[in-house]
């Protein structure tokens, strides 16, 4: 095997490392959320992450120095990618099914398109209504299962995955110069920055109930920190360097299926027709938008 066949066989592998290491942590940041409040648990997950991250970055010998004017752009970055992203989408979790919370989450790309014909100037063509159309439908089918018969709290975690989606495609778009330091130096500003926001709002608002975690709740907390927030950072940054950046982001795809196949595992949530049918078209929208992304 040549270089270049090496150099995408171990893209491929972090590529698999990291959508199963983000994937297995929706069905177990569910079982965390049984014992605490989403804010202050991927709050404190987070800025724990965040050290890990900052330590990393010091040993390869990255300055952790934020330049003045990059400031502006990196607390919104901040917002987006993190405190919407992850917080919306943890306290969504409170209220709807992985699987629901997943897929409605994955169709970011989809909203990023539409972002980008006002923000960019690229009118939507026919790929890009049919990619919007079947990613609609398959969130409306998953949905479907009660006919649509929500109550509150099932319209709050709905309306808090549809934001946390939407926000962070608006990041995507609107971030689209790359900030002027190390990608692992910025991931490691935006959780720790974004995450101690969720942690203090957490302690404030949420009265978490210290002592109330289990053995079972302690391996999910230290999975969340050290996996999703510290291992699979680092090979998704090896993905994207050892692969075109359409085939990183569309292998992305495999972590909501992982995630929804995972929680019927884990949690015993439902898995048949109706789950797969919605997960084949919403899938199949998002595939299409990242194609043309």
């Amino acid at each position: 095997m040549d270089a270049t066949g090496r150099d995408r066989s171990i893209g491929f592998i972090c590529l698999g490392v990291t959508a199963l290491g983000w994937a297995l942590n929706w069905p177990l940041m569910k079982l965390l959320l049984q014992q605490w409040p989403p804010l202050f648990a991927r709050g404190l997950a987070g800025v724990c992450a965040a050290l890990i991250l900052v330590a990393l970055a010091r040993s390869r010998g990255e300055s952790l120095a934020v330049p003045r004017e990059a400031v502006p752009r990196l607390l919104f970055a901040t917002f987006t990618n993190v405190f919407a992203w992850m917080g919306f989408g943890t306290m969504a979790m409170k209220f709807v099914t992985v699987g629901e919370g997943a897929l409605i989450a994955y169709t970011m790309p989809i909203w990023a398109m539409l972002f980008a014909w006002p923000v960019l100037h690229v009118r939507p063509t026919v790929r890009d209504i049919v990619a919007l159309v079947l990613g609609v439908a398959g969130v409306a089918l998953l949905l479907s299962g009660n006919g649509f018969a929500f109550g509150t709290g099932k319209l709050l975690g709905i309306a808090l995955a549809l934001s946390c989606a939407i926000l962070f495609a608006l990041g995507n778009v609107l971030n689209r110069k790359q900030l002027p330091m190390p990608p692992l130096v910025v991931v490691a500003w935006q959780v720790g920055l974004g995450c101690l926001a969720m942690l203090i709002l957490g302690v404030l608002f949420e009265q978490p109930n210290y002592g109330a975690i289990t053995p079972l709740g302690i391996a999910c907390f230290v999975y969340m920190t050290l996996i999703p927030m510290g291992v699979c950072y680092v090979t998704w940054f090896e993905t994207l360097r050892r692969l075109p950046p359409t085939s990183a982001s569309t292998g992305m795809l495999l972590v909501p299926v992982i995630g929804v196949v995972s929680a019927a595992i884990i949690l015993g949530e439902p898995l048949g027709l109706r789950e797969i049918a919605a997960m084949v078209l919403t899938l199949g929208g998002v595939t299409l938008a990242l194609q043309k992304a």
